[in-house]
């Protein structure tokens, strides 16, 4: 959603756009903790306690978002090596649970995951055996 605020000023017109987030990143939620403690009643500051909870809420928040920048990348890596698999033979199990061996053709990405379109139809990286020469 983004909100328009036109102000004037000496006879000409500025337009600022703001967007407003949904959800609050790591340094929102640092901006909110600083803002509280400068704001906070001299006469009954934070505890301790809740102080501690508030930066392990913050800690937690961090390493969350590391998590999902490494899944990012792991993604990425993923991608990159599937596109060397083209031209290649790999191994795999079908449906009823025999080896077989196809060429790949193609690499394909749909919702986060790797397909390969090989010479007998299509086959997810994970399910990948092997790779031969």
């Amino acid at each position: 959603m983004v909100t328009s605020v036109s102000a004037a000023s000496s006879g000409t017109s500025t337009e600022t756009t703001r967007e407003i987030k949904k959800e609050l990143g790591k340094d929102d939620f640092l901006k909110l903790l600083i803002t509280q403690m400068t704001h906070q009643d001299p006469l009954e500051p934070l505890t301790n306690e809740e102080f501690i909870a508030q930066m392990a809420q913050f800690s937690s928040l961090e390493q969350m978002t590391n998590i999902s920048s490494g899944i990012d990348n792991l993604q990425q890596f993923q991608m990159i090596g599937a596109v060397g698999l083209i031209g290649k033979d790999v191994v795999s199990y079908d449906e009823t649970g025999v080896e077989k061996a196809a060429t790949v053709k193609a690499v394909h990405f749909e919702e986060g995951k790797v397909v390969l379109e090989t010479t007998e139809g299509f086959l997810l990286l994970e399910q990948v055996l092997s790779v031969l020469g």
